[in-house]
């Protein structure tokens, strides 16, 4: 069973080469090899297989398909749009799926492209795990390699199954085109997810220090804890056995979270704001990041998230675009019921990544009183967006830009700032060069928290969700800060995740997990509410898909 978009055996192995570059930014050592100038053709054959750097690069080659979904609009668009924090700005062609109107189906390319580059990801794994019995290398080393591309398919199935539900499940690599494909059941998918993340447990080191951005121990366990969480729970969409299989997976997340917090590798960084400083990517709290670099030729599109949160801050007086502010696409907007889960009085995370003050860059833009004197000089505040509306009244008079939450627009609202990039080459390049964090000690924290409340253990998960909610709080206010048992609920657990992990692509994914996706979104984003039915748990499979399937091929209900 494989899906038909993935490629043939001798297909896959013309473009290592080249895949070799792509996913250059990660391995400096490995990417050294590669020659441009080399006919690719020649340079791989199925003879040289068993050479140890060809193995490498098919290792190296699974990675390459994070970056395809990873800090890509394609990505942020089908986890954090349509959800009860962000919802559309003014730009953008794909508003539909925020909205859930019947655009949002089976023939979207967003929904198209994530499948075929997940499986082609997939497939770049399989060929690696099939061939490594044949690379002439130290066994430790290839044991560890293959731990890699176990847990890279473990993470690309596991989107898969998030996003589609049973989808064709293929665990050896494509060695000829195919038309034929069925879907495995959610459970055998699961089944396969765990096994691969256990034994990439088993083999991984506990650190990667010479080559950082490769799979860890904690990465495996990090990842297992989120699997067991999300594993679906419920007999009326499964059979009994499976209900039965996933009866304790809220113990499982709680030991593997545990495992990851407990190994001492990793810490909660002193300020929120710190885990985020581009000069400080490679921090303790970074349990694993997608690397980028500064270099065209190695970084494909680059991280993109710099561009999609950003409010229309170049066309207001005063100002132009400039690197150190961004290139706006003003692609996602937060939500007034998100904004408002803030208590600006005691948690930092509000002002530590919402830009809301905006410093005048453009003399020509300035305002002029009645007698032609700029009202304000470069460098001085140009715009203000408050947080609150009763916070007009302090501004009142002010001669720069001042917006209150009554006057956001879908081009003016507070801009999310997690993924500034300032070491771009130009004002309009769109590629950027910060490490996308997947996962970090925080969201571990929470994983715990989460599986010990749902498995009826909510005294013992209290003190994890509190360690964030006390990094979070401003100083002095620490205790103020703190949940008591009574309040830590499910809701209250999925705000505090919002709180901290906004932008990051897991919201979609939250939502559909605790089955709050209507609810919640009807709460919260207007512009959804009048469409966002059940159905909307699961994306679409794509037409192409199914078109090119020579057996029936089923489409998820709705679509």
């Amino acid at each position: 069973m494989r899906p038909t978009t993935t490629k043939s055996t001798m297909e896959m192995a013309m473009q290592k080469r080249f895949i070799l570059v792509a996913g250059g930014a990660l391995l400096v050592g490995v990417a050294a090899c590669v020659d441009l100038n080399e006919d690719v053709i020649a340079g791989i054959t199925p003879g040289s297989y068993g050479t140890q750097p060809v193995f490498e690069g098919m290792v190296n080659g699974a990675y390459s398909g994070l970056r395809e979904f990873y800090a890509q609009e394609r990505g942020f668009t089908v986890t954090e749009f349509g959800t009860d924090i962000y919802t559309k700005g003014s730009d953008g062609s794909h508003k539909y799926i925020n909205d859930y109107t019947s655009q949002l189906n089976a023939g979207d390319s967003y929904f198209r492209e994530n499948w075929d580059f997940l499986y082609r990801g997939i497939n770049n794994a399989n060929s690696a795990i099939d061939q490594a019995p044949r690379a002439q290398m130290d066994t430790t080393l290839r044991a560890q390699r293959v731990g890699e591309a176990k847990f890279l398919r473990a993470l690309y199935y596991f989107d898969l199954v998030q996003m589609y539900g049973a989808v064709p499940l293929s665990l050896h690599e494509t060695t000829a085109p195919s038309t034929v494909a069925t879907r495995a059941p959610v459970d055998s998918v699961y089944d396969a997810i765990t096994r691969d993340l256990l034994d990439a447990e088993a083999v991984l080191p506990a650190t990667q220090i010479k080559d950082y951005g490769r799979a860890t121990r904690g990465a495996a366990q990090h990842l297992l804890a989120k699997v067991y969480l999300t594993r679906p729970r419920g007999a009326d969409s499964l059979s009994n056995e499976t209900a039965k299989k996933a009866a304790g997976d809220f113990a499982n997340a709680a030991v593997y979270a545990q495992k990851v917090i407990n190994s001492g590798l990793y810490s909660l960084l002193p300020r929120f704001a710190d885990v985020f400083d581009f000069r400080n990517e490679r921090n303790k709290e970074v349990v694993w990041s997608i690397q980028y670099t500064a270099d065209p030729l190695t970084t494909g599109n680059g991280n993109q998230g710099h561009l999609f949160f950003l409010m229309e801050y170049d066309a207001q007086p005063g100002m132009m675009r400039d690197i150190a502010n961004g290139r706006p696409y003003k692609r996602f907007r937060p939500t007034t019921y998100y904004l408002n889960m803030f208590d600006r009085t005691k948690d930092s995370r509000y002002d530590a990544q919402f830009t809301r003050v905006w410093y005048a860059n453009n003399a020509a833009t300035i305002p002029k009183d009645a007698n032609g004197v700029p009202k304000y000089k470069v460098g001085d505040t140009a715009i203000v967006v408050l947080a609150s509306n009763a916070d007009t009244l302090q501004y009142i008079g002010k001669p720069y830009l001042v917006i209150p939450p009554k006057k956001y627009t879908s081009k003016l609202f507070p801009s999310l700032n997690k993924f500034m990039d300032p070491n771009r080459s130009s004002v309009n390049e769109t590629r950027g060069s910060r490490d996308f964090i997947v996962m970090r000690l925080a969201e571990t924290y929470l994983i715990a928290a989460e599986a010990l409340l749902r498995d009826g253990r909510a005294a013992e998960g209290l003190p994890y969700i509190n360690a964030v909610r006390t990094r979070a709080a401003i100083p002095g206010q620490e205790a103020a800060m703190q949940l008591t048992l009574a309040q830590f609920t499910l809701t209250e657990l999925l705000d505090e995740r919002a709180r901290e992990l906004a932008g990051e692509m897991m919201r979609w994914f939250d939502l559909t997990r605790t089955w709050t996706l209507l609810y919640r979104g009807k709460l919260g984003n207007s512009d959804m509410k009048p469409n966002v039915q059940q159905f909307h748990m699961l994306r679409p499979i794509p037409t192409t898909q199914i078109d090119r399937t020579s057996i029936p091929f089923p489409q998820n209900p709705g679509y």
